[in-house]
Order: C-alpha cells, then sequence, then structure tokens
C-alpha cells in the first residue's frame, strides 16, 4: 500500500514549479491532492498531470490573503475529498528588492501578507479540525533570510523567517494532540520567482548573486523538496517537528541524526547558547 494511502493533502501555489512537484509527489505516494492557488489555468494543469498518473486530485482557485476564501476553499476540500490530513503552505511571493528606502513599499508589504499572512490564514483554518481529529501534519516553506541577513531582500528575508518562528510556535501548541509543523527549505530552486530576480532590472540591480549561484550550478532539483515533504507527511521526520528540514539534506543521513539535533536544539531560531545565559 502507497504510504500515504487514505490522506488528504492540501498543497498551496500548487500550480507550477515546487508546488506542482509536491502536489505530484503527494499523489505518487496515494494521497487525494487539493491543488490550491489563484490562477485556475495553472492548478488545473496539476490536477490534469496527477490524473494521468492515475491520482485524484481537484484544483480549487483561492486567494491566500483572504481568510473567508481560504475558510471556504478547505470546505469544498473536506466536501470533495474528505478532512485534510496534510497542509504544505508552499505560496510564496518575492518582489520587492533593494534598500527599504529603493523598494515600493506596497511592493515590499505584499510579500510579507502573501507569504506571512497566507501561511496564517491556511494553519489558523487546518488546525483546529486536525486537532479534534487527533494528528495532522503541516508544512511550511521557508527559504533564504529565514536564519541569515538577505541584504536587499529584506522583505521575503522577514516573512520567511517569521514563518519559521510561526512554525515553532504552532507545533509547540498543537504536538501534545498529535498535530505537527515543520519548517522546510527547499534551496534555491529555478522558478518564476528566481525567473523574476535574473531577468527583472531591479533584480539584476540588487541580486546579482542570484545569477552567480546558477551559474556556479547551484540550482536545487524540485523533487528534492518535494521527496522530503512525502517522508514527512509519512511521519518519517516527526521527531524533528517545529524544526526546518532542508531539501539538500541527506534524507536517510537526516533520519540517522533525528535525536542528535533535538539534543543540541538545532534546525530552530536560536539566540547562541552564550546569549542565552545572559537573558
Amino acid at each position: 500500500m502507497a504510504r500515504l494511502s487514505d490522506m488528504v493533502a492540501v498543497v498551496t501555489g500548487g500550480g507550477r514549479g515546487i508546488g506542482r512537484e509536491i502536489a505530484l509527489q503527494q499523489a505518487r505516494e496515494g494521497a487525494k491532492v487539493a491543488v490550491l492557488a489563484r490562477t485556475v489555468t495553472e492548478i488545473e494543469e496539476t490536477v490534469s498531470l496527477i490524473k494521468g498518473e492515475g491520482g485524484q486530485a481537484i484544483a480549487v482557485s483561492t486567494d491566500i490573503i483572504d481568510l473567508a476564501a481560504v475558510e471556504n476553499a478547505f470546505a469544498r476540500v473536506v466536501s470533495e475529498l474528505g478532512p485534510v490530513d496534510v497542509l504544505v503552505n508552499n505560496h510564496g511571493s518575492f518582489q520587492g528588492f533593494g534598500p527599504i528606502w529603493e523598494c515600493d513599499p506596497l511592493v515590499w508589504w505584499r510579500d510579507v501578507e502573501i507569504n506571512l499572512r497566507g501561511t496564517f490564514n491556511t494553519c489558523r483554518t487546518a488546525a483546529p479540525k486536525m486537532l479534534a481529529r487527533g494528528g495532522g501534519r503541516i508544512v511550511n516553506l521557508v527559504g533564504g533570510g529565514t536564519g541569515n541577513s538577505f541584504p536587499n531582500g529584506s522583505g521575503y528575508a522577514s516573512s520567511k523567517a517569521a514563518i519559521m518562528r510561526l512554525t515553532e510556535c504552532l507545533n509547540d501548541t498543537t504536538i501534545g494532540n498529535d498535530v505537527r509543523a515543520f519548517a522546510v527549505d527547499p534551496g534555491l530552486v529555478r522558478s518564476a520567482m528566481t525567473e523574476l530576480q535574473l531577468s527583472s532590472e531591479a533584480g539584476k540591480t540588487y541580486l546579482p548573486g542570484i545569477q552567480k549561484l546558477f551559474d556556479d550550478s547551484v540550482n536545487v532539483e524540485p523533487s528534492r523538496a518535494a521527496l522530503l515533504i512525502a517522508d514527512i507527511a509519512a511521519g518519517r521526520f516527526d521527531t524533528l517537528a517545529g524544526r526546518l528540514l532542508r531539501g539538500v539534506d541527506d534524507r536517510d543521513a537526516l533520519a540517522e541524526e533525528m535525536d542528535a539535533i533535538v539534543a543540541a536544539d538545532g534546525r530552530a531560531l536560536r539566540f547562541s547558547s552564550v546569549e542565552q545565559g545572559k537573558l
């Protein structure tokens, strides 16, 4: 039997790129998949690909920052597929490039709103129902700037660091009832988001390092994150709930290191041990 048989998975931002690969992999593992995004044609194409491989999926067009729309989307998922077991928050925006005094403040804030508020909305909608059923797994995608400075990418970085902390707080609130939350950094993936960084004048001016990374062959296949998230959905990494997992991780090695990571309180947003002692 497939590992995710009888499970229902919701994947946001599932119309292309990393999200599409995550949705496909969830379906390959046996899950019924709801593909959420704003662009109908893209999510319908993802659903068509899933069905072409013999899977079951529906496309649900949703504005992720509209809480009522998110609640309606989840109600439809439950009605058509069943209760949600796995939520993957893959949606993301990164269009505010440059120093904050050069960025359009509305664009900067829109990045934060889509990334952070969108994740809040889906978690707020899904978590209570998972708690009522006694289990579930939530995966929130993070990225550049989560644990380090990201010059000229402050809106994206701030939102992703906030999602990491939200993930930790959510997990610590719900894990007692077997609802676990995880953060996943897929790594640098060639996607519509990175193409904008590479092609726009602002991207070329303020984020030239992205092109250099690709020139140096730093290009993580989206399947790495998709396979990792399938493992998370199947419970392989429950020990690391509330922590950061990466698409570039060797999954077998990571499984062997889980207890050591927890003992060292690794893969988390923390002050250094020296600084902790001063507080």
